[in-house]
């Protein structure tokens, strides 16, 4: 047990309750430094125990801090048991907004946090709580008129265009129904003026939400966020490996050719609209349009609020300038809309690829067509345009996003304009790629006192203050404490035939290291029960091994012994394959699901127990390093942040390999083989760039193997895994250990 893992017998002290009605449930109660911790369950591990002893420590300094928890260790109920203590037990009730990437984790985190409240509730204590999970308009909406539409940037824009107040202002000129309205966001707001807008308090699941809502003809969508997000609200962003990876892409913007021609169809019919009016009412376009500027202001700071939690494209002030005096007229705005996108149909006629600055794009731009930067922000007036055919209307959007973040951003940014697909067929691309991580999140860090980072793999950590530009009160990686070594990492370097083994670019493709690859596949299918998930770099490097493998005859030898399911880009095909996956590894037959670093499968779906003895990762996955977008990062991270590209791109793979292998162990009851067949696994600047609670269980005798004799340590470990086990090798406190050591934790 490592130092950081033990605590301090002066720091945990006894509170109990008795005779509370509890004495069925054998649970823990402990405290930290006085704060009484309620733990849900009826044990309790020692990095549980100091993930919240460091949780704790940046709270109180009111610090951000990045915490490394070992996969399938209880990092979500840990989490919650100490900020809900904390919220229990000061006056000033602080918030918590806890992020994460899909909806089946935030209802997990749910799950979990009602499971705490009931168990708090009954030892005795009185907690009033109320805990919503906020998710998209397309998963909360029960207006019928609007949750039926397929798309979720199709529900959000005809949501907007039934709640926004300068739709709302308008309604209240017309007779009553002649201005669509949402029913269910009028009755919210006609009973929050009433002060009846009350939810009991309570843990709320999505689905439990949208009933509420339904029972009461209130919006669940903006019911949840009524909440105010205030300063001192704690932000927890959990499985945030891929949290940089997550902010460029949130202000990255790709434009095509298509995009610009549905774009232009979109002009002229707003042109024609323009015109019919003005033959028919000229004052009522020119109210119509000075309603839709101010309400610019508000649409905006509604808009804001959607930034903080999903997409922050704007700086906070930009929805409060002025609108420029070139645009204040309808058919003004029409024109300039449609000179701005005649000026990127010319550029997309370049026959050569073209890199540029924003500073450099908006210079040319003023050149050519005379449109000044200030006036190209009108993302916002866009949004506040009464469209009636929304899907039409996506591309001009888009295009007004695109010249409001050229027209917003100076540095940290590349415009890259690719006219050729695979440099031969025409297919023009322009890329607003941003380049620095920093840029989206600064408005969380500068907002919030307390940011809280957490995953399974974030190592190495120092790599995160760097890229993300901020600093850590706390920054800490655990251990995984064992008696019984539930997983066994294996480095294999070379093939049974001494061939080494690689996905480098130049070997790759070697006959001989793709049959070794096969071998692996299909040596480890003879012998590791129920399922198998292999991963590799990319589905194009999947494609290309799957082929041969069907022309050395290797698939057929594999389907001997297990099913074989392959991943795609397609995500109905992909939960189709996982179902089937999942389906014969219930009935014995056994499964091997082939898919990709960086796909839907190693980023959200656990494989525990019988559904992943074995993961394979083929390969290191690195990142296409040809790619235009990523070089200009690269060159960017080192010029601003000293960062070299060796290292940074080491980084990466490196954390993707752990979150496929990590798929195979959910919890210390669960077993599996973790298997690197690569010859670099084996070097140390490799496997020390992997997390602490990896590392340990990385011995000299499980690296740089060849397949027998990774067969023959594979056998003896699956062998000792099917024996029963003691609960005291699960590296859990029991009672006795407590009174031993002297630690004053107690269970009721």
């Amino acid at each position: 047990m490592s130092k950081n893992s033990v605590p301090s017998p002066r720091s945990t002290k006894i509170f109990s309750r008795i005779g509370i009605g509890c004495s069925f449930d054998l649970n823990i109660q402990f405290a930290i430094n006085d704060l009484p911790i309620y733990f849900p369950y009826d044990k309790i591990y020692p990095e549980q125990y100091s993930y919240m002893v460091d949780l704790k420590k940046a709270i109180d300094a009111g610090g951000h801090c990045l915490l490394e928890m070992p996969s399938g260790t209880g990092k979500t109920v840990s989490l919650l048991s100490l900020i809900v203590a904390i919220q229990m037990t000061y006056k000033e009730k602080r918030k918590l907004i806890y992020c994460s990437r899909t909806v089946p984790e935030i209802e997990k985190a749910l799950a979990e946090l009602r499971n705490l409240i009931e168990y708090r509730k009954r030892c005795g204590e009185k907690d009033e709580y109320l805990g919503l999970g906020l998710t998209s308009r397309k998963n909360l909406c029960i207006n019928p008129s609007v949750n039926q539409e397929k798309w979720g940037k199709v529900v959000d824009a005809r949501c907007r265009n039934l709640t926004a107040s300068w739709v709302r202002e308008k309604a209240k000129l017309y007779p009553p129904g002649e201005v669509p309205l949402c029913n269910f966001y009028e009755q919210m707001e006609n009973d929050n003026e009433k002060h009846k807008l009350l939810i009991p308090d309570g843990v709320y699941t999505l689905e439990e939400l949208r009933e509420y809502g339904k029972g009461h003809e209130y919006c669940p969508y903006y019911l949840a966020r009524r909440t105010e997000l205030s300063k001192d609200c704690i932000v927890v962003f959990d499985e945030a490996h891929n949290i940089d990876n997550v902010c460029i892409e949130s202000l990255s913007i790709d434009i095509t050719k298509s995009n610009l021609d549905a774009s232009a169809k979109s002009i002229a019919k707003l042109r024609d609209t323009i015109e019919d009016i003005k033959k028919r009412d000229s004052q009522r376009l020119l109210d119509e349009y000075n309603k839709l500027v101010e309400g610019l202001i508000m649409a905006g700071q509604e808009q804001d609020e959607d930034v903080y939690l999903s997409n922050p494209i704007l700086p906070e002030d930009l929805s409060h300038e002025a609108v420029p005096g070139n645009i204040r007229r309808a058919e003004h705005f029409v024109a300039f809309l449609r000179r701005f996108i005649e000026y990127l149909k010319t550029r997309m006629r370049a026959q050569q690829v073209v890199a540029e600055t924003p500073i450099s794009f908006l210079q040319n731009c003023r050149e050519v067509t005379l449109i000044e930067r200030q006036p190209l922000r009108f993302d916002n007036y866009v949004r506040t345009l009464e469209l009636s055919d929304l899907n039409d209307y996506y591309a001009l959007h888009k295009v007004a996003a695109f010249a409001t973040l050229v027209a917003t951003y100076e540095t940290g940014f590349m415009l890259i304009l690719e006219p050729f697909e695979n440099d031969t067929i025409p297919n023009p691309i322009f890329h607003h790629a941003c380049l620095d991580a920093s840029i989206a999140i600064k408005p969380v860090f500068k907002r919030f006192k307390t940011v809280v980072i957490t995953s399974g793999t974030l190592s190495p950590l120092d790599m995160y203050p760097k890229i993300l530009n901020f600093q850590a009160a706390v920054q800490e990686s655990y251990s995984m404490t064992l008696t019984r070594n539930c997983f066994l990492p294996l480095a294999i370097t070379r093939g049974s035939d001494q061939v080494a083994i690689s996905s480098k670019f130049e070997v790759r493709n070697d006959p001989a290291v793709v049959r070794n690859f096969g071998q692996i596949l299909v040596e480890f299918a003879k012998i590791v029960p129920d399922g198998i998930v292999a991963f590799f770099p990319s589905y194009l490097y999947m494609e290309s091994i799957v082929a041969m493998w069907n022309d050395m005859g290797i698939l057929n030898q594999a389907w001997k012994h297990k099913l074989i399911f392959v991943e795609t880009p397609d995500a109905a095909e992909t939960s189709l394959a996982l179902e089937n996956y999942r389906k014969a590894c219930d009935n014995g037959r056994g499964a091997i699901l082939l898919s990709v670093a960086r796909g839907k499968v190693s980023e959200g779906i656990d494989f525990d127990h019988n559904y992943g003895r074995a993961v394979i990762m083929f390969g290191v996955p690195y990142q296409y390093t040809e790619s235009r977008i990523l070089k200009a990062r690269l060159e960017f991270l080192r010029e601003n942040y000293r960062i070299r590209e060796s290292d940074f791109l080491t980084f990466d793979a490196m954390r993707h390999a752990a979150q496929c292998v990590g798929r195979v162990l959910r919890g210390k009851t669960d077993y599996g083989l973790m298997i690197f067949a690569d010859k670099r696994f084996a070097r140390a600047d490799k496997r020390n760039k992997l997390p602490r609670w990896l590392n340990q269980f990385i011995t000299d005798n499980c690296t740089n193997l060849s397949t027998d004799m990774a067969l023959v340590t594979a056998k003896k470990f699956l062998r000792t895994m099917a024996q029963p086990f003691e609960r005291d090798q699960l590296g859990v406190w029991s009672v006795d250990d407590d009174i031993q050591n002297g630690y004053n934790l107690i269970m009721i």
